[in-house]
């Protein structure tokens, strides 16, 4: 890890919120763009999850992993603001309600049980991507 001095709250309060705004704007369209029918899997939120935590394992990386220092905002900015506004665990939980009250039980705790999984997993699986292509570029630190 890096050292870093501390960084003035102000500073890191409005980048998480700008980042939060855009990433949560992302996931919003997501929702606009495949909706999500009643009843149905809840595909785009399970894929944004996943893929909001593909891209946290990737951010790590880069930014604890690489000898090039970033700017100390980069993660409040990218991981808290954009990616933890992008990736959403209560529409995740409001989601498997829905399901279980719907009656769709099978369906609802196949969803809560796979989000869990797939999201770590998907963590797992970009940091050690992010980690090949450091290494294949002889970055890695």
């Amino acid at each position: 890890m890096h050292p870093r001095a501390p960084l003035p709250v102000a500073g890191v309060v409005v980048a998480v919120a700008v980042g939060g705004a855009l990433g949560a704007a992302a996931r919003y369209g997501a929702g606009l763009a495949w909706p999500t029918p009643a009843g149905a899997f809840p595909w785009t939120t399970f894929g944004v999850n996943v893929l909001g935590c593909a891209a946290i394992g990737v951010l790590m990386v880069l930014v604890t992993e690489t000898a090039a220092v970033p700017h100390p905002l980069v993660r409040p900015f990218l991981g808290t603001g954009v990616l933890g506004g992008f990736t959403t665990f209560s529409t995740f939980a409001l989601d498997t309600q829905r399901l279980l009250a719907a009656g769709e039980t099978l369906r609802g705790l196949a969803y809560l049980a796979a989000t869990p999984v797939a999201a770590l997993a998907a963590v797992a699986a970009g940091t050690a991507a992010a980690r090949r292509a450091l290494a294949g570029k002889g970055r890695a630190a």
